[in-house]
């Protein structure tokens, strides 16, 4: 056995365990040619150990499947796009599309996917060492191969919240890892390599029964990691806001230095479609790259071009680009990015009834008000679900004919000053911080008399809050960006007033030179955006990382 490690283990015996126990010694150590690595893992000649369980024949299958972490048994490493397939049902289970109506688990789940992206494209790259483990959330829809088992059950509205943190090698293990984390079948992966035979991959979808806990003298003569060294060190490490700059600084200023074209031509399309069609705004419901939104307003343009009096029809309007066409509940005019101009130049046509049915609409909220003592009905975009106009009528108009039918007594203007939100999720009235009342579509009317009055002094006191925070939080921002010479500074919809206070408070008191002439989101995760901007948590931490 040229060139091979000899490792002699003399058995203790010990009563009432099986095999006894081992000592390991090293008795020749010498390099070892036979151990190969592959997609970043070791393989090994399992030849090498057979001598140590010489005396135990019958268990040695066992215990070598114990010892070898579970990618041994796969005898090839996944492609870029064997990975993409083998996470389909990963995919259709967290895509944002499917969120349309919960924009904050839509928003955390496009931040995850993108997080995700670069992880497995840092794992195909040659010659990469190690990756930082990377901590994830997804909000996991109900499909058919979803199960609850071992994870958070899934709410009313059909989805859960599964966090994993991602510190594999391969992205075999990265899959499986993945898949696994959100209950969802591996089943599949087996077509995708010929040579994996099926007991290994069932065996990969749990733990074992008893798994061997091994002395540490074994990990330090065979070389291997201690995998519970490893788990601590993952536990461990924490992101920190000075090394995560000093990690993705320079990249951030080479992205943003190259976006800068893009984002001036953007402002010209912008302001040139704002003023050609008179319009009030032009937004994006979701976070587009430059170049992205650059050829939605060149395709904007290209139909004004044909079609000006029709799109003049949208004047003093706010367009929205987003996944599908019409109007908003809040009236802004949605253009979806996959209809083509067909599709959008009938919109256009049929504005003037979307007026009508918005004055309707409007007419609607007040009769609702006046039944409930002057309570003000509004749609608050960044909490509530993605309505299209014809869906919010409907909502109110069920609200309303119940309220007509139960007659609820309510003394006229009694709550004036205060605002409630429809929400069709719900199946119990409740008091948002921020100061508003969120009313079930479905709910009881005496339940509803009796929460609106016993909580409407607090409303009251939350709203006035809500204003003061506000102001604070404007002062800050401008505070923050005027201290780090930022271009621009901002948070997601999901941020509310009070993290982002949090946040620039504590900005203030540190000195970060990377941030000079940046782009800053206030974020839920660390992340470098395509065109340079720079993502940081609200709740980032700071201090020597450990290592």
């Amino acid at each position: 056995m040229r060139g091979r490690t000899t490792l002699r283990a003399e058995r203790v015996s010990s009563p009432g365990v099986l095999g006894g126990r081992w000592n390991w010694s090293d008795k020749a150590l010498a390099s070892d040619p036979c151990q190969n690595s592959i997609n970043g893992c070791l393989e090994v000649d399992v030849h090498i150990y057979s001598e140590m369980f010489c005396h135990l024949r019958p268990m040695r299958r066992l215990c070598l499947e114990k010892i070898f972490p579970h990618w041994f048994p796969y005898s090839r490493a996944l492609s870029g796009a064997e990975a993409v397939n083998a996470l389909r049902p990963f995919y259709f289970a967290v895509h944002p599309d499917f969120f349309g109506q919960h924009p904050v688990e839509r928003e955390i789940n496009e931040n995850s996917l993108k997080r995700l992206s670069v992880y497995l494209e840092n794992l195909q790259k040659p010659g990469f060492k190690s990756l930082k483990p990377t901590q994830l959330t997804f909000y996991v829809r109900e499909t058919d191969q979803s199960s609850s088992d071992g994870q958070e059950p899934f709410s009313t509205s059909g989805f859960r919240a599964v966090k994993f943190t991602l510190h594999t090698r391969d992205l075999l293990s990265t899959v499986l890892y993945i898949l696994n984390s959100c209950s969802l079948s591996i089943e599949h992966i087996q077509s995708l390599n010929t040579n994996v035979h099926t007991q290994p991959l069932k065996e990969a979808k749990r733990m074992p029964d008893r798994p061997i806990k091994w002395d540490k003298s074994y990990y330090s003569f065979t070389g291997f990691k201690d995998p519970d060294e490893d788990l601590e060190q993952v536990s461990r490490m924490e992101t920190t806001l000075t090394s995560w700059l000093d990690n993705n600084g320079k990249s951030a200023v080479k992205k943003l230095k190259n976006s800068l074209p893009l984002r001036k031509e953007l402002d010209r399309l912008k302001d040139e479609l704002s003023h050609q069609l008179q319009l009030s705004d032009i937004r994006w419901q979701r976070s587009w790259g430059v170049a992205h939104r650059c050829s939605q307003l060149h395709s904007l343009s290209r139909l004004a071009q044909q079609n000006l009096e029709t799109l003049k029809k949208a004047k003093g309007c706010t367009i929205i680009f987003t996944d599908r066409s019409g109007m908003s509940a809040v009236g802004h005019v949605m253009l979806g990015t996959m209809d083509v101009h067909h599709h959008w130049t009938k919109l256009f046509e049929r504005l003037p009834s979307y007026f009508d049915l918005q004055r309707r609409l409007m007419i609607l909220e007040d009769q609702i008000s006046y039944l409930l003592g002057g309570i003000q009905v509004v749609y608050i975009e960044e909490l509530q679900p993605v309505l299209t106009l014809e869906e919010y009528y409907s909502l109110l108009d069920v609200f309303y004919n119940r309220l007509l039918k139960s007659r609820i007594p309510f003394h006229p203007r009694s709550l004036r000053g205060l605002q409630m939100i429809l929400n069709s999720d719900r199946y119990a009235p409740s008091l948002h911080e921020l100061g508003h009342f969120n009313i079930p579509t479905l709910c009881d009317p005496a339940n509803l008399q009796w929460f609106i009055l016993t909580k409407a002094q607090q409303a009251r006191e939350n709203m006035k809050r809500k204003e003061e925070l506000k102001v604070i939080e404007n002062e800050l921002i401008q505070a923050s960006t005027k201290k780090f010479s930022l271009e621009k500074l901002y948070k997601e919809p999901s941020i509310s007033s009070t993290q982002m206070v949090d946040c620039c408070k504590r900005l203030l008191e540190q000195s970060l030179p990377y941030l000079h002439g940046m782009h800053l989101c206030i974020s839920h995760f660390y992340s470098v955006m395509q065109d340079g901007d720079l993502c940081i948590p609200w709740n980032w931490k700071n201090g020597e990382a450990i290592k």
